[in-house]
């Protein structure tokens, strides 16, 4: 393990409606900042644990399966020194287009040509999430369809340019410049674009 910090120390306690969570020691395994603010927001204490995982999946999977067999990877990575009182949480998110994932861009070019892509199209957003302790797994997904206007090259480049988006599925975040101008239409979780399904994560941990 690596990257390992505590956030939320404002929050003294768990949420009332997770009193369940008590008995465990909670750990977020992801480096997403947008991640660690939601699970902040949503009132729960936990620290940050992060692994190096390579996020290949098998050919054969369907738009759900990929992000949920990323997660279980993750989380089956914390596996064998995960202690009785600790719950890990991992997520995955992949952007669904006309078949075919994309991942996070390599470079410059990569993700002007995913934001190309996208322009003037509906995709979807899947994310995976796995909560693993020494007793219990739980997997599930989300999925969100977003519609995108057509995107002129320099709004591409702009945003680009002055956001850099390497760390994002697809090569955007709905919460940035580009989700103001270009995204004008939404049907499920706008928070599970952002890398986490909140509402539905509350749900399984309350019966966790």
């Amino acid at each position: 393990m690596n990257d390992s910090m505590t956030i939320n120390d404002k929050s003294e306690t768990i949420t009332m409606f997770l009193h369940n969570l008590e008995q465990f020691e909670i750990i977020l395994a992801s480096k997403s900042p947008r991640r660690q603010q939601l699970l902040t927001d949503l009132g729960l204490k936990f620290s940050v644990q992060s692994m190096d995982i390579p996020e290949e999946f098998p050919e054969n999977l369907g738009m759900n399966e990929v992000p949920v067999f990323l997660a279980e990877l993750k989380a089956e990575a914390f596996r064998p020194q995960l202690k009785t009182n600790q719950l890990v949480i991992t997520a995955d998110t992949i952007v669904w287009l006309d078949g075919k994932v994309l991942g996070k861009p390599v470079d410059y070019d990569d993700g002007f040509r995913m934001l190309k892509d996208l322009s003037g199209k509906k995709h979807q957003v899947i994310t995976g999430v796995c909560l693993l302790s020494a007793e219990k797994k739980v997997s599930f997904y989300a999925s969100t369809d977003v519609w995108f206007k057509e995107l002129s090259d320099e709004e591409i480049h702009y945003y680009i340019e002055h956001y850099h988006p390497y760390d994002k599925a697809g090569a955007y975040g709905i919460q940035e410049w580009i989700g103001y101008v270009g995204i004008y239409h939404i049907e499920g979780s706008f928070f599970n674009v952002m890398g986490l399904p909140v509402q539905s994560v509350y749900e399984h941990l309350k019966t966790f």
